[in-house]
């Protein structure tokens, strides 16, 4: 994928107070409560930086990000987490969607896992979706269900989803997502709990605590639960990645959005 254009932060002001009267300029997401699918208009390429805490073999800190990229109908998601200093990481998992953009949200068509663990050689996982079936990390096919994700693609499709659809980021609120995990490919229900005032490095947001609900998940498998914050135009202000009870990672928004002002084209 070609090197994105440098983002130009979404606002000038570090601070961006829920209550406060003006929500931030808005990203190429925005649309107001009452969007319509048709009218919702897909972003250009967007970075959103986080803050990471966490317990690996101990407690951690380092930092993450989620970078979007667009071009026409094509897509691509990056979610990439660095534990320990940044020259130096102790662990790093990048996680890629690539594929196309619909009336119903994304389409995943192909997602690629590589972790890097210090003095471990790289392990790097690939899933291919074709319409009908997902080929798994290990090359089995399974069915594709309407509207499958995978763990890159979820977070921007319920941006997509909850922008559209404003009235389903409620406390009581169910959404189902078919989420495509390297091993299987489970119906995921994300709750919706009440809102929370979250303090970040970039001020207090209110934000939408959702929690995937799904059945009873093989050791190692990641869940992710999200914070969307509705004056930040549906986006994740804080991601919560667990791998086990002791194993995960807390990512919680270090600044405003940045934005590029042209799109970037997908990487080939």
């Amino acid at each position: 994928m070609a090197t994105a254009s440098a983002p130009a932060q979404v606002a000038s002001s570090p601070v961006v107070e829920a209550a406060a009267s003006a929500p931030p300029p808005p990203l190429a997401f925005a649309a107001s409560a009452a969007a319509s699918a048709a009218a919702f208009e897909w972003p250009r390429s967007t970075r959103l930086s986080y803050r990471l805490s966490g317990y690996y073999r101990g407690p951690v800190d380092g930092q993450a990000r989620v970078e979007w990229l667009r071009e026409g109908s094509r897509y691509q998601v990056h979610l990439e987490v660095s534990v320990g200093p940044a020259f130096a990481p102790l662990m790093s998992r990048r996680m890629s969607s690539d594929g196309l953009i619909g009336a119903g949200g994304l389409q995943p068509q192909r997602y690629d896992e590589e972790t890097h663990v210090a003095l471990r050689s790289p392990r790097r996982l690939t899933m291919n979706f074709d319409g009908s079936t997902v080929t798994l990390a290990n090359g089995n096919r399974v069915p594709q269900p309407p509207g499958v994700q995978d763990t890159a693609s979820q977070f921007v499709h319920l941006t997509w989803l909850f922008t559209t659809q404003p009235q389903r980021l409620r406390a009581g609120q169910s959404v189902p997502v078919p989420l495509a995990l390297p091993r299987r490919v489970d119906d995921w229900v994300y709750d919706v709990g009440e809102a929370e005032a979250l303090r970040t490095p970039a001020g207090t947001i209110e934000a939408w605590h959702v929690r995937p609900r799904r059945p009873a998940k093989p050791s190692g498998e990641l869940t992710a639960e999200v914070w969307i914050a509705p004056t930040l135009q549906y986006l994740p202000v804080r991601i919560l990645i667990r791998q086990d009870a002791e194993t995960f990672v807390d990512l919680l928004l270090e600044r405003l959005p940045q934005q590029a002002a042209t799109e970037a084209p997908p990487r080939r």
